[in-house]
C-alpha cells in the first residue's frame, strides 16, 4: 500500500485513489517476510541519518526535527490545510499592529522531569532559541524579531517582536520550536543534546550518536496535537530509533522484518516496495525551499549573473533526476516547493537546459576560448566551479545526480570539481563562504523561507549561513519584510510572487526536487503511522500494532 501526496505523481503507475490525512492511498501487490509485531511492544525505525544533537533548538537540521516530533509538544498546531490550532497553548491574541502575541498555556501538563508547563516554560524555550549560545541556524533564525517574553501570571506569556511576523504562529508549530523543561535547559548543552525533556508521547532513555536512540512511552501524555487520532499514552511502549546510513541495508533490514519502517526510501527499491503487499509507502513533498544547488554570488565566477544563468541554461536536471530517481521525486522548478503557500509555477521553466544559450552567455560574460580540455577560458583562467559535498549527507541518488550535472556543466565548458568532505569541514566551508555550488535545501511550512534563504539579513553564520548565496539586495529585503507586516492573503500572495520574481532573474540556485518524505512501514505488522503535517515528518503516537487493532 501507498500513502501518496497528489504532487508527488509516478506516471508509471496504475492509482488507486483515496484519500486519507496526508495524501493518497495507492494498494499495491507482491512480495512477503511477514512477521508479527515485536513481542517486547518495540517500534524500530530506520533513519538515513545521524542526529548530530536530540535538542532541535541546537543547529536545526530535518533528522533532529524528525525525531523531536515524538518527544516534543509545540505551543500551537497546524493541520493538512494550513491552519493554526491550539496545542500546548488553549487560545492567543495578536495585537493590532502585530507586535505583541498573548499566549494562555495549558495548566494540566507536566514534562517528563515532573516540570509543570506554565508561562516561565515559554519564556525559557523563545529565550534559548535566539541565545547565540545555543547557535541556533533554525528555531533562531525563525525568530530574528524576537524580543522578549513578560510572564504575567502561570499560564500567561506575552512575546513581543520588534516587526510584524505573519508567520510567527505558523513557525511556532514546528518541531524545530517544541517546547522543553525550563529545568532541563539549565543543564549544559551537551548534555540536553543527549537527552531533551518534554511533555510529548515518548520520552527519551538512551543515546548512543551514530547508532540508536531509546524512547519509552510517557505513560502520563495528556496533551495530543488536534490532528491526532487518539488522546492519552501512545499504543506502543517502546521506540527505538535506529541509524542505518546506507540505502539498502536499510531497506534490506526492513524486508527481513528487522525494522518496522524507514525513512529516506531508496528510489531504487521504490518498484520492489510498491509489489509488496507487505510494505506501505507513505510520501508526502514538503514545503519550503526545494532541493537546489545555490550558487554563491561573493565571489567569482558566480558574482557574475550571465555565468550564473548560464550555469543554470548547462544543467539537465529532468534527465537525470529521471535516470537516477525512477521518478520517485517531483522536479522543482522554483524557489518554492510546489506544496508551499504562494508558490506560483510561473518559475518553473525560465531556466530549461538550452546549449547555446549558455553558450551566448558565457560569451557575453568574456569566457570566449576553450583550452585543450574542453573548458571555458579568461584570461588565462579556466571557468572552474568548486563544489564542497558530504556524501554521507545525501542519499545515493542525490550524489549521482550532482555528477550528471557536472558532465552536462562540462559541455558548456564549466569544470566543476566535486570536493568530497566531512560534514565539518564542509560547514565550515559553507561559513566563510569559501564555495560556488552548495547542496542546500530548507523545509519549512511557510513562504517565509524567501527571506531566510535569499534576504541581507541571512547572511551571517548562526552555526550555519542560511542564505548560502550571500545575495545582498535591498529591494528583496523590504518585499519580504512587507510580506510578513500584512495578514492580507491578496498582498502576500502579491507580495511573494515579487520576491519569487526577484530571485529567478539573478539566477540564485539551481532547483533540483522537491524534498519529501518517503517512508517505509511494515503494514503486516504495523498500522496508522502518519506524517505530521507541518513539516511532514514521521509521528508515531498513533501507531497500532496489527493485532491490537
Amino acid at each position: 500500500m501507498r500513502t501518496a501526496s497528489p504532487s508527488t505523481p509516478r506516471p508509471s503507475r496504475t492509482l488507486a485513489l483515496l484519500a486519507v490525512a496526508a495524501g493518497l492511498v495507492l494498494t499495491t501487490s507482491g512480495c512477503g517476510g511477514s512477521a508479527a509485531a515485536s513481542e517486547d511492544d518495540t517500534f524500530v525505525f530506520a533513519t538515513g541519518k545521524d542526529i548530530s544533537c536530540l535538542d532541535p533548538h541546537v543547529n536545526g537540521d530535518m533528522p533532529q526535527a524528525s525525531i523531536a516530533a515524538n518527544y516534543l509538544d509545540s505551543l500551537v498546531s497546524q493541520d493538512s490545510e494550513g491552519a493554526i490550532h491550539p496545542w500546548l497553548a488553549t487560545d492567543w491574541s495578536v495585537s493590532e499592529d502585530g507586535l505583541t502575541y498573548t499566549f494562555t498555556v495549558r495548566d494540566d501538563v507536566w514534562f517528563t522531569d515532573g516540570t509543570k508547563l506554565t508561562a516561565e516554560a515559554v519564556k525559557a524555550n523563545l529565550d534559548h532559541m535566539v541565545d547565540p549560545d545555543t547557535q541556533s541556524g533554525t528555531a533562531g533564525g525563525y525568530l530574528k524579531p524576537y524580543v522578549g517574553t513578560e510572564v504575567v501570571d502561570e499560564t500567561t506569556a506575552v512575546v513581543t517582536l520588534n516587526r510584524p511576523y505573519a508567520a510567527f504562529l505558523e513557525v511556532l508549530a514546528q518541531p524545530f520550536l517544541g517546547i522543553e523543561s525550563p529545568e532541563a535547559l539549565k543543564r549544559p548543552q551537551a548534555e540536553n543534546c543527549n537527552a531533551p525533556v518534554g511533555t510529548g508521547p515518548y520520552k527519551i532513555v538512551d543515546y548512543v550518536p551514530q547508532s540508536r536512540v531509546s524512547l519509552v512511552r510517557n505513560e502520563d501524555y495528556n496533551s495530543a496535537p488536534p490532528y491526532a487520532q487518539h488522546e492519552g499514552p501512545a499504543h506502543i511502549e517502546k521506540i527505538e530509533w535506529r541509524i542505518v546510513p546506507e540505502d539498502s541495508t536499510r531497506y534490506g533490514l526492513l524486508r527481513a522484518g528487522q525494522v518496522d519502517a524507514l525513512d529516506l526510501m531508496p528510489s531504487v527499491h521504490f518498484d520492489e516496495a510498491e509489489a509488496d503487499p507487505n510494505v506501505e509507502l507513505i510520501l508526502q513533498d514538503r514545503p519550503g525551499n526545494p532541493t537546489n544547488l545555490i550558487l554563491n554570488t561573493t565571489r567569482a565566477p558566480f558574482d557574475d549573473v550571465d555565468v550564473r544563468k548560464a550555469f543554470l541554461r548547462s544543467a539537465y536536471v529532468d534527465a537525470g533526476i529521471n535516470s537516477v530517481y525512477f521518478g520517485t521525486v517531483t522536479r522543482a522548478g522554483g524557489p518554492l516547493s510546489s506544496t508551499t503557500g504562494f508558490y506560483s509555477p510561473d518559475f518553473e521553466h525560465v531556466y530549461d537546459p538550452d546549449p547555446d544559450e549558455a553558450a551566448r552567455l558565457l560569451d557575453a560574460a568574456g569566457w570566449t576560448e576553450r583550452d585543450d580540455e574542453g573548458y571555458r577560458v579568461k584570461d588565462g583562467e579556466r571557468l572552474t566551479v568548486h563544489f564542497p559535498y558530504t556524501p554521507g549527507a545525501w542519499p545515493t541518488a542525490h550524489q549521482a545526480l550532482v555528477t550528471q550535472i557536472q558532465a552536462t556543466a562540462k559541455k558548456a565548458g564549466f569544470e566543476v570539481l566535486i570536493e568530497n568532505g566531512d560534514g565539518a569541514t564542509v560547514s565550515e566551508l559553507g561559513n566563510n563562504f569559501a564555495y560556488d555550488l552548495r547542496a542546500d535545501y530548507w523545509n519549512t511550512n511557510t513562504a517565509d523561507v524567501l527571506r531566510i534563504v535569499f534576504s541581507s539579513e541571512y547572511t551571517e553564520s548562526a552555526g550555519f549561513v542560511p542564505n548560502g548565496s550571500g545575495f545582498r539586495n535591498p529591494e528583496l529585503d523590504g518585499i519580504l519584510n512587507d510580506a510578513l507586516a500584512t495578514d492580507d492573503p491578496a498582498e502576500r500572495e502579491d507580495l511573494y510572487y515579487q520576491a519569487q520574481q526577484i530571485v529567478s532573474d539573478n539566477a540564485l540556485q539551481l532547483p533540483l526536487y522537491n524534498q519529501a518524505s518517503q517512508v517505509a512501514l511494515r503494514s503486516d505488522r504495523y498500522a496508522n503511522l502518519t506524517l505530521e503535517p507541518s513539516l511532514s515528518l514521521p509521528y508515531l503516537y498513533d501507531v497500532t500494532a496489527v493485532d491490537s487493532e
